[in-house]
């Protein structure tokens, strides 16, 4: 009981710094930074490329603090489930984090999160995150996820990021900025995408 209230108190910590304003998120409009990373999808890991994915279509690029951390697999949860719905309105899914691979190959097939429905990408030193213009909050001392393991790694404030096939931003959504919960990432980019492809087919 003891260690469990330690956890909460500690992630209650955590989840407060993230909440406070302090970057300047790219805005709707701007150039949505290219990028490859080594990403997983169904334990399995790749090398992820958003200019492929554009080809395609949409992207939605959601950054978020940890793997398996409670807001964290809400929201990889939310997507999983919602997954079909972004592929019927032609868009892309891609998670990324400062976790490591091992971390995501664990995670994305985890049926609980991302249950192998799309791919968690890795970006330890925050690069992505910085381009995009997220800066990395330090390692916190004593986080443990859900699995009782020390999280290590440095968090990114919980923001996602649709952008248009053309390379474009339409849309920023930042929890700190917005006061989104981890589930409402994932109706809200749904919803913008669903339009987009609406508006497209008129």
């Amino acid at each position: 009981m003891r260690k469990h209230l330690v956890q909460s108190i500690l992630a209650g910590a955590l989840f407060a710094l993230l909440a406070v304003p302090g970057f300047a998120a790219l805005v709707p409009g701007a150039a949505a930074p290219d990028f490859t990373a080594i990403a997983s999808l169904a334990g399995k890991d790749f090398t992820f490329s958003l200019q492929q994915a554009l080809a395609k279509g949409p992207v939605v690029v959601y950054f978020y603090p940890a793997a398996f951390t409670k807001g964290c697999d809400l929201e990889a949860h939310t997507f999983s489930i919602h997954k079909d719905q972004f592929t019927a309105a032609g868009a892309t899914i891609i998670g990324v984090s400062a976790d490591s691979i091992q971390r995501l190959n664990a995670f994305s097939s985890d049926p609980e999160y991302c249950a192998g429905k799309f791919p968690v990408a890795s970006d330890p030193d925050g690069r992505i995150a910085a381009d995009y213009g997220l800066k990395m909050i330090p390692p916190q001392k004593g986080v443990v996820d859900v699995r009782g393991d020390t999280v290590t790694h440095g968090f990114f404030p919980r923001t996602t990021f649709v952008i248009n096939r053309e390379g474009k931003i339409v849309a920023t959504l930042s929890s700190s900025e917005d006061h989104l919960t981890p589930d409402e990432h994932v109706t809200r980019s749904l919803a913008i995408v669903e339009h987009m492809h609406t508006a497209k087919g008129r």
